[in-house]
């Protein structure tokens, strides 16, 4: 039976072949190689000092299952007003048929804001991932449901070559040890099923005491309140990824300082818990 992220996943190599077709494998190297030098995405989610929460706000205009969710006109405007409230990445979706993103978006908020930026996309060939560098990417998104083992190395090797990082996402204690195996350095929980899209957040709280201790760990999905940012911080997450409430909150920037400020005093909490 397929799932929603086989039916994603089949779209996104459509899409990438016509893309391949304009600018073979070969020339999005070369752009690749002539791109700027990433920003040390690890570096800016690990924070400032241990009991900082990070956010990585993300640029959305869709999703597979709310529909529509914010026109964002303009993307780069979007993310220079999540960049002022204290984010420490943009999220910019590139994938076309459900979440209604493009590589332009991609460029265009490169161009705009000085923290990294993430391509948030379904990574299934090299290709993206010099495609990603090319535009700007200074983090690539890899799926742990959607790759092979042998797969998922070669990618990460890649995007540590090309000078990215890379968000190693998962869902399940299977997972978690994969990302582990591949010696992945930021490791998201991602409370969304991507089979059946259904969100259970104390999926994170389930998983966390799993999640490998030297790396940057990332609660995804299911933030809806600061009261989402407040559990997650409070199981040990240094970074959220969040995306529909900020685009939907008519006030970027003050909900982005919200949500650290949150984030910040419960992680402070959870800490002190850990030395005591």
């Amino acid at each position: 039976m397929t799932t929603v992220l086989d039916d994603i996943i089949v779209g996104v190599r459509q899409d990438m072949d016509e893309r391949k077709a304009q600018v073979p494998l070969e020339e999005m190297k070369e752009k690749a190689a002539h791109a700027p030098a990433a920003l040390d995405a690890l570096a800016a989610l690990r924070g400032a000092s241990e009991d900082t929460l990070e956010v990585i706000s993300e640029v959305k205009r869709s999703s597979p299952s709310k529909g529509a969710l914010s026109d964002i006109p303009d993307p780069a405007d979007l993310a220079a007003a999540y960049e002022a409230g204290g984010a420490a990445a943009i999220s910019v979706l590139t994938e076309q048929r459900r979440f209604k993103g493009s590589l332009a978006d991609l460029k265009a908020v490169r161009e705009r804001v000085s923290i990294p930026v993430l391509r948030k996309d379904f990574t299934v060939d090299e290709y993206q991932i010099y495609e990603a560098r090319a535009y700007g990417a200074d983090l690539v998104l890899l799926i742990v449901a959607a790759l092979d083992d042998e797969t998922l190395q070669r990618f990460l090797d890649l995007t540590h070559e090309l000078g990215m990082s890379a968000l190693v996402e998962t869902h399940t204690p299977e997972e978690i040890e994969r990302a582990k195996a591949v010696g992945a350095r930021i490791v998201g929980v991602n409370v969304r099923n991507l089979k059946t899209l259904e969100v259970d957040n104390s999926n994170f709280e389930k998983l966390a005491h799993l999640l490998p201790e030297d790396a940057v760990t990332i609660a995804e999905s299911g933030v809806l309140s600061a009261q989402e940012v407040a559990d997650y911080a409070s199981h040990g997450a240094q970074a959220i990824l969040v995306g529909e409430a900020l685009v939907q909150s008519g006030e970027p920037t003050e909900t982005v300082q919200l949500f650290r400020e949150t984030g910040q005093r419960a992680r402070h909490e959870f800490l002190n818990h850990l030395k005591n």
